[in-house]
């Protein structure tokens, strides 16, 4: 099963979930499309058990952090982790806590998030909306970076800071009057590291937390 796993998780790391087939995973296993029904029912139960895989790596990069005394640093810690774990694996923000019941491992990622909000002094309600937001901004993000790349970026003809000048260049000319914020914007979204911007995502959600749990 580990090697059908990983193998899947290869085939979705090179070109996402269209790539993976059956009979793809059977040519690179080397073996016949029969053997992959030994392990898998089908794609859909294949795909949650090669997130899944992929996710305990995530969650094993979680479980060596150490704890705090402050439990919404110790979130933030976590969410990092997550994020980069999910950004460089794009795919998996479509079948991320897809199942819980096939995913053993998102769930425990999920419970290890959960955990660090009983630390807080937070009503059920509060404690679980605290952990969708914080989700919600890792994934969220992480699906925005993972976007199809547009062509002029990806065949070289324009770097990244000419692709986000020319969009800016047009903000910039906007009337101000009918678009102040924009403007006002255009030169920080010109220049953004989309890193940068995620953990300022992060961070608000997180201050909203402190102050509703009056940490």
């Amino acid at each position: 099963m580990e090697a059908v796993l990983g193998a899947a998780v290869a085939l979705l790391d090179e070109a996402g979930g269209s790539a993976l087939t059956f009979r793809a995973l059977a040519a690179r296993l080397g073996t016949g499309v029969g053997t992959i029904y030994w392990y898998v029912s089908n794609k859909d139960e294949l795909l949650d058990r090669a997130t899944d895989h992929a996710v305990g790596a995530i969650l094993d990069a979680v479980d060596e952090q150490p704890t705090s005394d402050d439990p919404i640093d110790d979130l933030r810690a976590m969410a990092v982790t997550l994020f980069d774990g999910i950004v460089v694996r794009p795919w998996l923000v479509g079948y991320f806590m897809r199942n819980t019941d096939v995913q053993g491992n998102s769930l425990r990622l999920y419970e290890k998030l959960g955990e660090q909000t009983l630390r807080l002094d937070l009503t059920p309600r509060q404690r679980f909306h605290a952990v969708s937001a914080i989700t919600g901004v890792v994934v969220g993000t992480a699906a925005d970076l993972g976007v199809e790349i547009p062509q002029d970026l990806l065949d070289g003809s324009v770097d990244r800071d000419a692709f986000l000048d020319r969009f800016a260049d047009t903000w910039r000319s906007l009337d101000a009057d009918d678009f102040p914020f924009v403007r006002q914007i255009a030169d920080e979204f010109a220049g953004h590291d989309d890193r940068d911007q995620f953990l300022a995502a992060l961070d608000l959600t997180l201050a909203g937390l402190r102050l509703q749990a009056g940490a």
